[in-house]
């Protein structure tokens, strides 16, 4: 009995609370997050955004929660009702899912997998079944129209996204996330006799890949300026357009769950994880973590900028993109990545 406590029952203890003390963390830093797009966006306009409740408007998202809450939801009565409340549930599930394992930092992980880079991956692409429930079940045509877009819209940059995470792959030869932060110990600056320093992560030597995987979570995520499942002047919320209060909110929640999550992956793969900008003993003092948290930081404010100041593809130009631009660019330096590996025998 003892040994079945220590093996099974302690393990698992342990890990609902770790898993429990990174969504209260994970829901707390979104709230933050979702502040910072809006006082971005504002003031890129000269306007001063949230800023009544609480100091500096600190608190706006909690009020906006509670109001979410307790305001009354109402279900259209031509809607399927059970996929109708279903579908925001399934979409703010599978984000959330995949924070199990992503590493924050050396050894602060929930789940460190050899395949986790497959399992974010397979969990990510299942996202889109949220929205397109929530689009069929509202039985209205521009819900609908609002979820087709964007099944279309995120299946086409999942492509380009998928290639440009194998290039990494070559290069590390691992599908475990801290092995791939790990390998950019060493890269393009130590092979010319410079130090550790940040010119050895995937952006410098991998810079095409680097731009295409930051323009495609753009598009994956419906961030502007390729938030056509949403773009307002034509399909009003697309498909919310019929959700309000609490449904409203976990899609939202949802929603930037994974730009957070495309902002840490940017940061692994592309940025060195928790790895210090050089590798010196004052910058290595700073605990892994708050590298980690400012890099991601750093590309989520490149994404409210990306929004504040990029009009709005039209659909053809975004599949024309996704399609015609993203994928052979993204497939030939695959070739051309493996092709150097084995010329140069890095392999």
């Amino acid at each position: 009995m003892d040994s079945f406590f220590s093996t099974y029952v302690w393990p698992g203890i342990i890990m609902i609370g770790q898993s429990l003390l990174l969504l209260v963390c994970l829901l707390v830093f979104i709230a933050y997050v979702l502040l910072a797009d809006r006082k971005i966006w504002a003031a890129v306009q000269l306007r001063r955004g949230p800023n009544v409740v609480g100091p500096f408007g600190l608190f706006q998202s909690f009020a906006d929660l509670l109001k979410f809450v307790f305001k009354e939801p109402i279900i259209p009565a031509g809607a399927n009702k059970a996929v109708f409340l279903l579908a925001p549930l399934v979409t703010v599930l599978l984000a959330l899912s995949t924070w199990a394992v992503v590493p924050l930092a050396d050894g602060w992980v929930i789940a460190n997998i050899n395949v986790g880079i497959l399992y974010i991956f397979a969990i990510s692409s299942l996202e889109v079944y949220g929205i397109i429930m929530g689009g069929w079940a509202s039985n209205s045509k521009y819900p609908f129209l609002g979820a087709l877009r964007s099944a279309a819209q995120m299946v086409s940059y999942e492509v380009s996204i998928g290639f440009v995470i194998v290039t990494v792959l070559l290069c590390v030869g691992s599908l475990n996330l801290t092995d791939i932060v790990n390998a950019q110990h060493t890269g393009l600056g130590t092979m010319f006799g410079l130090p550790a320093s940040f010119l050895d992560w995937h952006w410098l030597s991998l810079f095409p890949m680097f731009i295409v995987f930051f323009i495609s979570a753009l598009a994956e995520t419906n961030r502007p300026p390729f938030d056509l499942p949403e773009a307002e002047s034509e399909l009003v919320a697309g498909f919310m357009v019929e959700y309000g209060s609490s449904p409203y909110m976990m899609f939202m929640l949802g929603e930037y769950a994974a730009v957070c999550l495309m902002c840490s992956l940017t940061t692994i793969l592309f940025l060195g994880g928790w790895l210090p900008p050089v590798d010196i003993w004052i910058l290595n003092w700073v605990p892994g973590i708050i590298w980690f948290m400012l890099k991601a930081c750093f590309v989520f404010f490149m994404f409210a900028m990306v929004k504040a100041f990029v009009p709005r593809y039209r659909y053809d130009q975004l599949m024309r993109l996704g399609w015609k631009v993203f994928l052979p660019l993204s497939l030939a330096m695959v070739i051309i990545v493996a092709f150097v590996l084995k010329l140069m025998g890095w392999a």
